[in-house]
């Protein structure tokens, strides 16, 4: 355990030292920040509207759904594109320098270095996701929305974020590029986000598949505050194989 300590804090002392965790950061609060106003403004419209949408007999404006769910949505849009920023440089910018093969070399296992480098991006990904916790707490301060769909929604995004994290470790073990790892891990994220399109066309079988495995489809329920064991074990199991794959890639490596 103190050898991942050690080098977790060294991947936080590179990222803050540089600029990018302060760039990804605030350009992910930024663009949440914009968004939660959106979603708010149209809220405010809906709620104008709410005796015509009554006596129609349409759904009433519901602060929840309306606002944090579309809020939720959107980081993990967001996610998509900002978190290879975080993991292109991982260990394709070790390999690149020359520097892995001295840290592979130092009394630590290939799995204590992916375990010790996926923390410091799990840590980074809790705090920008945590300072964006302001936006439902406003609504919680000045609303009346349901408390458990906030904290239950945020779990599930904070969890795929670590999926998404995971993955993009893996991609960056595949590489000395962090250019190539980025745009990589960018095109895969954005496959997983999308693998769900197929399923209303194909049916069967087959769409329960591609369902199951969208992280779009296992958020449904995090996000109206249903925490299954379905959609934990789903995210564990992305963070599972991402890392697993970092290790055989970097096993792989090391014997070459």
């Amino acid at each position: 355990m103190r050898n991942i300590w050690a080098i977790c804090k060294r991947e936080l002392l590179a990222f803050f030292v540089s600029p990018i965790a302060y760039f990804v950061i605030t350009g992910f609060t930024l663009l949440v920040g914009y968004f939660f106003f959106l979603y708010l403004a149209h809220f405010a419209q809906m709620m104008n509207l709410a005796p015509m949408i009554a006596m129609r007999g349409g759904d009433m404006p519901n602060l929840n759904r309306d606002v944090i769910e579309g809020v939720y949505q959107t980081m993990v849009v967001i996610l998509v594109f900002l978190i290879p920023l975080l993991t292109m440089r991982t260990i394709a910018e070790e390999k690149r320098r020359g520097t892995f093969e001295l840290l592979i070399t130092s009394p630590v296992s290939v799995s204590q270095v992916v375990l010790g480098k996926f923390l410091s991006i799990a840590l980074v990904l809790t705090v920008m996701l945590g300072v964006n916790l302001i936006f439902p707490g406003l609504l919680v301060a000045y609303g009346n929305p349901e408390i458990s769909p906030i904290l239950s929604g945020f779990t599930g995004v904070l969890l795929c974020s670590f999926g998404f994290a995971s993955i993009g470790m893996a991609v960056s073990s595949f590489t000395e590029n962090q250019v190539v790892a980025g745009v990589s891990s960018m095109v895969t994220l954005l496959l997983l986000y999308v693998i769900q399109a197929p399923a209303e066309s194909l049916g069967g079988s087959a769409a329960e598949f591609f369902r199951y495995i969208s992280p779009i489809d296992q958020l449904q329920d995090p996000l109206k505050g249903i925490v299954t064991l379905k959609s934990m074990a789903y995210f564990s199991s992305m963070i599972a194989i991402g890392l697993f794959l970092s290790q055989r890639s970097l096993e792989a490596y090391r014997w070459r």
